[in-house]
């Protein structure tokens, strides 16, 4: 009678660690190794998110404004020439988990960012350019794909806020009340837009040509707007123009709007100054 309850009381007890450890497997895993909380609906991220691996800050701020949470830079911040970074074994590792990945086509390391994501992954081409209506469609585009479309249009709305801010601001420093007259570098003319300057020419991002320095010379532009990324030197050496440096790339905060303040700020001092 004894030996038959020892053997009741193991079987019992025998039965509920192999329940529990069922329940564990379960919570921890599913039979390819996963774990319930790494893919939720197709997605690596916490609750649902989409993991977002961006070659640059620059994609990675889209990303962001579109109401991505999980992003993941590859090319550092302090890199002042992106196209010249080239990706470590790692980098091309946290593509290969990543939901998403942003990049540019004219990113020399685009091709390898490709063969490096894994099957799962999306390969997003991204338009960089910082123009107010082309980022704006470029974000909207980005949260239809993860599936966050709300944060990205509340995103529009801010920002549209302070871009007319920034117009208006920059428009009542215009000297004498007339739009100045500027030349620009082809990647920063989205500075010259919110300025609202009437841009004569624009240069690059070869440096500017002996026939192009006459050229643009002659349109005697009160600034020259560099790209601070790509930037050749002094773009009209004896015209004797203002050239403000335009930072098109954020930050590691991945914030697109200081690029739009930063830009409004060098270019006020520039017509005040």
């Amino acid at each position: 009678m004894a030996r038959t309850r020892v053997r009741i009381i193991h079987r019992i007890v025998t039965s509920l660690a192999l329940t529990a450890g069922l329940a564990l497997t379960a919570a921890c895993g599913t039979s390819d190794g996963s774990s319930s909380g790494e893919k939720s609906g197709g997605k690596h991220g916490r609750d649902g998110a989409p993991v977002v691996v961006a070659t640059t800050t620059w994609e990675g701020a889209f990303a962001k404004a579109a109401g991505a949470k999980d992003v993941k830079v590859i090319v550092p911040q302090s890199v002042h020439h992106a196209p010249d970074y080239d990706p470590k074994p790692s980098d091309l590792a946290a593509v290969a988990e990543a939901d998403f990945v942003l990049y540019a086509p004219f990113e020399p390391y685009a091709e390898k960012i490709k063969e490096a994501a894994g099957s799962e992954a999306e390969l997003v081409e991204v338009a960089l350019d910082n123009d107010a209506d082309k980022v704006t469609a470029e974000v909207a585009r980005l949260g239809e794909k993860f599936g966050t479309q709300d944060a990205a249009a509340k995103w529009k709305a801010s920002f549209g806020t302070e871009y007319a801010e920034l117009q208006a601001d920059l428009k009542a420093a215009w000297p004498g009340g007339k739009a100045p007259a500027v030349v620009t570098q082809v990647f920063t003319a989205w500075s010259a837009k919110m300025a609202g300057a009437n841009v004569v020419g624009t240069y690059g991002p070869e440096a500017v040509t002996a026939k192009q320095l006459a050229e643009l010379s002659a349109k005697n532009p009160a600034l020259v707007l560099d790209n601070a990324h790509m930037s050749t030197g002094v773009a009209l050496p004896d015209a004797g123009v203002k050239q403000v440096k335009v930072v098109n790339y954020p930050g590691e905060e991945l914030d697109l709007l200081p690029v739009y303040r930063n830009a409004a700020t060098a270019v006020k001092q520039a017509m005040t100054g």
